[in-house]
């Protein structure tokens, strides 16, 4: 069994709050928010970081960017901005190693966050 948070998020074995979803990629609720707004993008897919992603990946990230724009419109902050983040590999302080974004916004964001 994959050992995976994210994938078990996907999987439904660890409940999450879903914000946004298709059938390529979820996005949901941060458990440990850095913002008033924090939601993240995965591909439902396990692709461990940007250095995994594959020739035939290419599609997912376009579904991906798209959900992040649906984020945005959902949780109310497109018009007043909000940041996109990917973390890749241990010096880039990633965390879970399943491609994600960081959608974050809500209030006006500092340069250090996330």
């Amino acid at each position: 069994m994959n050992d995976c948070i994210f994938c078990k998020i996907v999987d439904g074995i660890i409940p999450s709050q879903v914000v946004y979803e298709n059938d390529k990629v979820l996005a949901f609720k941060d458990i440990n928010p850095s913002a008033p707004v924090h939601v993240l993008v995965i591909p439902k897919k396990h692709i461990s970081s940007i250095n995994g992603i594959e020739q035939a990946d290419l599609p997912v990230l376009q579904d991906i960017f798209s959900a992040i724009k649906c984020v945005a419109d959902i949780t109310g902050i497109k018009e007043s901005g909000y940041r996109v983040v990917s973390n890749c590999g241990n010096d880039g302080a990633q965390t879970v190693f399943h491609l994600h974004f960081h959608v974050l916004g809500g209030h006006k964001l500092p340069m250090n966050i996330v």
